[in-house]
């Protein structure tokens, strides 16, 4: 039985794993994530800019296999929300993550099936775990790319579509300068 291994570089300046086939999401692609609908026209009619991209690598499937990602989210604001993630819970609800900031400045969003959510700082030397059955949303509150690595199980899968179809309940916004979580329901653009 051979051993399935294999090493990934970095190109942190890139924000990408070399070799690794690469995603890119652009604003035009995250239709109805942003709460201020206005402002998300408004910016589309400029232009559709790249806002993240990333690069996994995925293992073998099999029992205790795990997947990593290099993730790169831009700076900017639609609005006076800030640049995320489409954000997504697991297929395999159970699964958990470990984000590791690299570089940049930024949160996580994590918010539970029942609705408890909770808002985590991600930059260099933080970690993040995000817990099974648990939606999370990558944010940039910084002015430099958001670096960051996702170790996750190779089975866990993405679900894209409950987050599609019912979003987040709260939102992030810069308020004199910070970013600040309000309730979606409550935001007024």
């Amino acid at each position: 039985m051979s051993i399935p291994a294999f090493a990934s570089d970095i190109e942190l300046t890139a924000g990408v794993l070399s070799g690794a086939p690469l995603t890119r999401r652009y604003l035009s692609d995250l239709r109805g994530s942003f709460a201020d609908l206005a402002a998300y026209e408004r910016a589309l009619q400029t232009g559709n800019p790249l806002l993240y991209s990333v690069s996994a690598v995925d293992a073998p499937q099999g029992d205790g296999q795990l997947n990593y990602a290099v993730g790169t989210l831009l700076p900017g604001r639609v609005g006076p929300e800030y640049y995320l993630t489409k954000g997504h819970y697991h297929a395999r609800r159970e699964a958990a993550e470990v984000y590791i900031g690299l570089s940049g400045e930024g949160l996580m969003l994590l918010e539970n099936e029942p609705g408890e959510t909770r808002l985590l700082p991600l930059q260099s030397q933080k970690i993040v775990y995000v817990p099974g059955h648990t939606a999370h949303r990558t944010i940039n509150t910084g002015t430099a790319p958001l670096v960051y690595l996702g170790v996750y199980p190779a089975d866990a899968g993405h679900d894209y579509g409950a987050i599609a179809r019912n979003n987040f309940r709260h939102v992030v916004v810069e308020q004199n300068g910070k970013p600040v979580m309000i309730e979606r329901a409550a935001f007024k653009p």
